[in-house]
């Protein structure tokens, strides 16, 4: 990490935050933990970025109503059951929820922000949601951020946590994050979440304007198959028990917290995408010299999304007449003469033309579980960076039979 420690602890790495994970059996049969809760000792400013999907599920809705209201005590998740498209009776089993850790925690429903994961169309088995509330009640401690982690997997293959310690002039604060998602990976907010804690003391307006770009540089750069989910989101609470204030008015500590919490994001972004669904590559994609920064992440995204660039990285084949057509597809200003293309260190398009390199070469570089595909516009001084993965008969595979 370049703007801060790495540290163990994930979301319990800050002070006065505790979590917990437990099994209640939300889907049938299953004994794997399910239900998450992440608890701040005391109010925490809460701000959150959302998926943009008109079937916003009903526990989106509510936690951005949550949102609106700057603070919050806990997050509650559930996987195995999105409560999606589920109408009236949905938002109504979300509200209960929240309800139901409120009582435990002696906090309003209404700072209580809850997230749900897993099948669409199918109302949440409310009795177990209860067990799995009181079991993470009895459960959540200072050390709980893991099993936290665990509980909100889907078809993830391996938790995602992290933790970094920053160093400011007026002391030191912590960043802790969880995330979950493997499929259905095209964010856009803003099936994903990221759960963020931090112990600064900074409040909603600031913060919402540090995690929607950080959001925008990372979460909203990956795809794993262009789909996204209902209930996509973000949620940062930040409690001040560090009593270290970040403020405008103390300019360096404001940019080293806004660069840590980028760069948390982007680690964490990036990791959703090594364990996408199926995945045999993770493809780093750079574009620089575009007309604009919207038009770089318009051509970057065009390669992302493209199926025949994603078989092709998973074939390790070095088509790149592939990547040329969905840069001239991706609506962005250029001249084809002026387009140039890498595949890691080795140059396969020189302005719009085949260049001299050996295929062996190319292919190579492809056969590595992490490589690069960089293309040069040489149009102006738009520049992004995104990341995607291949498409294998895996991912095929596990989605043919997703809800069995």
């Amino acid at each position: 990490m370049v703007f801060g420690t790495e540290i163990d602890g994930g979301v319990t790495a800050p002070h006065g935050f505790r979590a917990a994970g437990a099994p209640a059996g939300i889907k049938p049969g299953s004994t794997k933990k399910d239900c998450a809760l992440m608890v701040s000792d005391l109010p925490a400013v809460t701000v959150g970025t959302f998926t943009t999907n008109l079937f916003k599920s009903p526990p989106t809705r509510w936690t951005e109503s949550v949102c609106s209201n700057g603070l919050a005590r806990a997050v509650f998740v559930n996987s195995g059951n999105a409560n999606a498209c589920t109408g009236n009776a949905g938002f109504e089993d979300a509200q209960a929820t929240a309800a139901l850790v409120g009582n435990g925690i002696e906090s309003p429903a209404e700072g209580v922000c809850i997230l749900s994961t897993g099948v669409i169309g199918v109302r949440l088995p409310m009795d177990r949601i209860a067990l799995g509330v009181q079991e993470c009640l009895k459960n959540l401690s200072s050390t709980g951020s893991h099993d936290a982690a665990l509980a909100i997997m889907t078809t993830d293959t391996v938790p995602k946590e992290k933790a970094i310690e920053v160093e400011l002039e007026a002391g030191k604060i912590r960043i802790g994050a969880i995330a979950k998602g493997s499929g259905m990976i095209s964010p856009h907010m803003a099936t994903m979440f990221c759960i963020i804690t931090t112990d600064a003391a900074i409040e909603a307006e600031p913060l919402t304007d540090i995690l929607r770009e950080a959001v925008a540089g990372s979460f909203n750069q990956i795809c794993v198959d262009n789909d996204m989910s209902t209930s996509d989101a973000v949620i940062c609470m930040a409690n001040g028990t560090s009593s270290v204030p970040v403020v405008t008015s103390r300019p360096e500590d404001y940019e080293l917290f806004r660069q840590a919490m980028i760069e948390l994001c982007q680690e964490m972004a990036k990791a959703l995408v090594r364990d996408g669904e199926g995945a045999s590559k993770f493809v780093e994609i750079q574009v620089t010299g575009a007309a604009s920064d919207k038009d770089a992440k318009a051509i970057a995204r065009a390669i992302a999304v493209s199926q025949l660039c994603k078989t092709a990285f998973y074939g390790q084949d070095p088509n790149w007449g592939r990547i040329a057509c969905a840069v001239g597809y991706s609506g962005a200003k250029l001249d084809p003469a002026k387009v140039s293309i890498w595949i890691d260190d080795v140059q396969v398009m020189e302005h719009g033309m085949p260049a001299a390199f050996e295929e062996a070469a190319a292919a190579a570089c492809m056969k590595k579980p992490e490589f690069r595909i960089r293309i040069e516009c040489g149009k102006g001084p738009g520049k992004t960076t995104f990341w995607t993965t291949d498409l294998s008969h895996e991912y095929v595979k596990i989605n043919a039979d997703y809800r069995s």
